[in-house]
């Protein structure tokens, strides 16, 4: 079997996880005051307005870490061929995701929920296909 289609879907994939949840993490860290306002209005009509910071904080860490080790395993993928670190990244990004996509529902957003399967699908395929050659 021909293993240079798997190691450049390994590559593109985990570096799409890592621009992906990178960017979203950092966004939120480098405004913060921003994010928790949004956050706040988000979450005013639903169970979970008191802890909507706790939520935000636990959101951004989780993005923002599976960020730097999809970012890793991006890394290691490329230069090693070796995906362990990009499956932890790819299972992180998508717990990340489930996370969002429950705070969606929670708040009744079915349409951002909605936007968030293709995201869910990705990460789901990305963790299958980290994971092929473990």
């Amino acid at each position: 079997m021909n293993s240079l289609p798997l190691w450049v879907a390994q590559t593109l994939a985990s570096a799409f996880l890592a621009i992906l949840f990178l960017q979203s993490g950092l966004d939120k860290v480098l405004d913060w005051k921003g994010n928790k306002e949004y956050i706040g209005g988000y979450f005013a009509k639903s169970p979970m307005r008191r802890f909507s910071t706790f939520l935000l904080f636990n959101i951004t860490v989780l993005e923002v870490f599976a960020g730097v080790v999809s970012a890793a395993g991006f890394l290691t993928v490329l230069l090693t061929r070796q995906s362990g670190i990009a499956f932890a990244g790819a299972t992180l990004a998508g717990i990340a995701v489930v996370s969002l996509f429950l705070g969606q529902r929670l708040t009744k957003d079915y349409a951002a929920a909605a936007g968030m399967v293709p995201y869910a699908v990705f990460c789901i395929g990305s963790v299958l296909l980290q994971g092929m050659n473990l």
